[in-house]
């Protein structure tokens, strides 16, 4: 009998206690708010849920709940919203703490943190503080993933990615996209068409991660959507090495699975930009700036080398495509040597493997230039001349009818 009065004497000290921290709270103006939260903040993270409700005589919910009125009646000024939203990821991020995060949600929780997201008067650690929250919340289930694209998540965190200046916003945004994109079959394209916005897009490593997880994406998706092919061959044409790596790398993801039907056909036509003219190469000229036509030109070039090599049936499509004309094209390039080289490795390996595309390639280019060009891809385009270029660029050899007409003509003498 007296241990059951102790205890309740302890529990009503306890609720007391918690009673006299509710009505400081409540009663503090901003500086003293900010002062409990600091002292929450060290006090708390990392914490259990069981932990937090010892800790708040079993009434946690309580403080969260003040926390996200709060939250809710000053992140339009910009009112200790980083202590705010570190307190609310304590609940968020406690161990067996799901019903932190189902409270927070009733109180309208995803809406509050996707606005900060668009705030242009608070500083991106707030808004680095927000999209980690989302993450805690996405991380909870498929049910809570549906609920942030249901609420235009997707188009909030696509065009933070694409504005922000902090890489470190950025890795975090990623993160979350990359799980919104993951077990939520539901979203998952409406995520992937997200990141494809995301592609012209001024930042470099905006560009990066948002190829990255659209190449991770891949093996999600039935079939990648038709709209992707304009943004990912436009992506070839940056001047970033660490951006065109992806393009091509995602390029390939696509082209390993049920390729767009527009994908090889517009890779082909990068080779052959409009407007194409060669020059004599005057050394005492400074070499042209590259174009973005160019530099395209370039990454298709080595893009088709390697989609060549990992499938005989995209090599023989291509060919079809009229790709070894766009390759000599590129190879006439005086005036960017990388396109020229990357279609030199890439024609070398077409008239390795195919033999009617050597014989066509002999009669382009001639027997003496034809033998630079087996003994050394790589170097060999250093000795055409403009009139070489030209005659390149112009042969009328290559089409698909002639193609199938060498290929049936070397079978029957076989």
């Amino acid at each position: 009998m007296a241990k059951e009065i102790m205890t309740s004497v302890k529990e009503q000290e306890a609720i007391k206690k918690l009673m006299v921290f509710l009505q400081e709270w409540d009663s503090a103006h901003r500086v003293a708010r900010n002062h409990i939260l600091d002292n929450f903040i060290r006090s708390n993270i990392g914490k259990t849920e069981p932990e937090l409700e010892l800790e708040f005589s079993q009434g946690a919910s309580l403080f969260l709940a003040r926390l996200a009125a709060w939250l809710r009646v000053t992140y339009m000024y910009s009112t200790c919203i980083n202590k705010l939203l570190k307190s609310i990821g304590i609940f968020l991020s406690a161990a067996s703490g799901r019903r932190y995060i189902i409270e927070f949600l009733e109180m309208g929780g995803v809406l509050m943190l996707l606005e900060i997201l668009g705030l242009n008067h608070l500083n991106e650690e707030d808004k680095r503080e927000s999209v980690k929250l989302l993450q805690l919340i996405a991380d909870a289930g498929r049910k809570y993933k549906e609920l942030i694209c249901e609420s235009y998540g997707v188009q909030s965190l696509a065009e933070l990615l694409a504005t922000c200046s902090s890489a470190e916003v950025r890795d975090e945004v990623q993160i979350l996209l990359d799980s919104l994109g993951r077990g939520n079959p539901k979203y998952q394209n409406q995520v992937y068409s997200g990141l494809l916005a995301v592609l012209p897009c001024g930042s470099p490593h905006a560009q990066q991660l948002a190829l990255q997880t659209l190449r991770s994406m891949q093996d999600l998706l039935e079939e990648p959507p038709p709209a992707g092919v304009a943004p990912l061959l436009a992506a070839l044409g940056t001047t970033h090495p660490e951006v065109q790596y992806e393009a091509v790398q995602l390029l390939l993801a696509v082209a390993s699975r049920r390729a767009p039907p527009a994908l090889l056909p517009g890779l082909v036509a990068l080779l052959t930009p409009p407007g194409r003219k060669a020059r004599a190469k005057d050394p005492m000229l400074p070499p042209r700036e590259p174009t973005l036509a160019h530099v395209q030109q370039a990454a298709a070039a080595k893009a088709i080398g390697v989609l060549a090599k990992e499938s005989a049936e995209v090599a023989e499509e291509l060919i079809q495509l009229k790709v070894v004309h766009g390759l000599m094209v590129a190879v006439g390039n005086l005036d960017y040597p990388l396109s020229q080289r990357n279609a030199s490795i890439s024609l070398e390996y077409f008239v390795r493997m195919y033999p009617f595309v050597e014989e066509h390639v002999r009669k382009a280019v001639g027997d003496t230039l034809f033998q630079l060009f087996k003994d050394c891809p790589e170097t060999w385009y250093t000795k055409i001349d403009p009139v070489q270029a030209e005659e390149l660029a112009s042969n009328p050899v290559d089409s698909p009818k002639d193609m199938a007409k060498m290929q049936s003509a070397e079978g029957d003498q076989e």
